[in-house]
C-alpha cells in the first residue's frame, strides 16, 4: 500500500530515502487525483522493496505541498538521493509511471 506522507515525515520518508522515491499529490475532490490513485497502489505493490510510493494529500500537508509549488494535481514527483529528478503532471497511463521509476534505478 502506498505510504501516506506528511509535512511530518516527508524528509524521513522521501528525503532520507535510500531508494527512488514516487510522490503523488492530490486531494479527495479531485477527479483525475482518483483516476490516479489505484495506478499508485499498484506501482507501490509492483516496486515493493526497491522503490518508495507515497501519497501526499495537498489539503492537510499544505506545507510541503507549497514547498515543491504543487498547483496542479495531480502531481507526481520522483525523488533519488532528496532530489527531485522528474515530474508528471496530470493522469497518465501506469506504464509511464513504472518507466520513471524505473529510470531511477539504474
Amino acid at each position: 500500500m502506498a505510504l501516506q506522507i506528511t509535512d511530518a515525515n516527508f524528509e524521513e520518508l522521501v528525503l532520507k530515502s535510500d531508494k527512488p522515491v514516487l510522490v503523488d499529490f492530490w486531494a479527495e475532490w479531485c477527479g483525475p487525483c482518483r483516476v490516479v490513485g489505484p495506478i499508485v497502489e499498484e506501482l507501490s505493490k509492483d516496486f515493493d522493496g526497491k522503490a518508495v510510493v507515497g501519497k501526499v494529500d495537498v489539503d492537510t500537508n499544505p506545507e510541503i505541498s507549497m514547498k515543491y509549488g504543487i498547483r496542479n494535481i495531480p502531481t507526481l514527483l520522483v525523488f533519488k538521493n532528496g532530489e527531485v529528478v522528474d515530474k508528471q503532471v496530470g493522469a497518465v497511463p501506469k506504464n509511464v509511471l513504472a518507466t520513471k521509476l524505473e529510470a531511477q534505478m539504474a
